[in-house]
């Protein structure tokens, strides 16, 4: 079984100095660099586009995607093996790692407001409109969150969750005992949520990894916003994982 500390792939490294470049020096080196990696500068899609970048293989609603799939407030999206989708519905946005499978639920039919996400297998990186509540799920875990930037990976055996920003109420699904309200600013308390520990110990501080404040500035920019910290990479200490 893969464990959920290991490092993603090597083009994932390049993206995130790509962004870092782009997003945080104004040259137009950095500008390049960040087009060349990505094929484009980032910026807020445009109507009508759910898919900013695919690598590899993605399925949505059992067909396979292109960048003119569009994905609704109820769609399915996996991710294949060495595969990763970068996509927006209505005002929230994702980067869905490999070998991922995630449904979403909209507040209505047909709706594009995402009122719900559960995350069957994976990886997922995420961020929704202020004031909207949003369910998540795991099969070890039950998330209410509200206007939030967050990163969650699904293990047989646990969730990693962290709230980057904003606020989560996180139970145990299997122990409702186990239960915990998180106000963060930026990434400060991480959980492994578990299955199978005593009653009141399901949930259990965790490390910050495998997701970067570069990537969360990357999605609040398809949907035309920004993360609620801004800082300038030379001089940035916080936590994020070294390659």
């Amino acid at each position: 079984m893969r464990r959920i500390e290991e490092a993603d792939d090597p083009r994932r490294r390049l993206l995130i100095r790509a962004l870092a470049a782009g997003f945080f020096s104004g040259s137009l080196a950095g500008r390049e660099a960040l087009a060349q990696a990505l094929g484009t500068t980032p910026a807020a899609l445009p109507p009508g586009r759910s898919i900013y970048r695919i690598d590899g293989q993605v399925v949505v609603d059992g067909q396979p995607a292109t960048l003119d799939t569009r994905i609704g407030g109820n769609s399915t999206v996996e991710t294949l093996a060495a595969s990763e989708v970068v996509y927006a519905v209505g005002e929230s946005a994702f980067i869905q790692r490999s070998e991922s499978r995630v449904t979403l639920a909209a507040v209505e039919r047909d709706s594009m407001v995402v009122a719900g996400l559960n995350l069957l297998t994976g990886k997922i990186l995420s961020v929704f409109p202020s004031g909207k509540a949003v369910r998540l799920a795991t099969k070890n875990a039950t998330i209410g969150i509200r206007g939030t930037g967050v990163y969650m990976e699904n293990d047989p055996e646990q969730t990693y969750f962290c709230t980057c920003y904003g606020i989560s109420d996180v139970v145990a699904n299997d122990d409702p005992t186990s239960q915990e309200t998180v106000a963060a600013t930026h990434h400060d308390k991480p959980l492994y949520i578990l299955t199978g520990a005593p009653a009141g110990e399901n949930i259990r501080a965790a490390p910050f990894i495998n997701h970067t404040d570069q990537e969360l500035m990357l999605i609040e920019t398809l949907v035309g916003r920004q993360p609620p910290f801004v800082f300038p990479s030379e001089d940035y200490g916080g936590p994020r994982k070294d390659y």
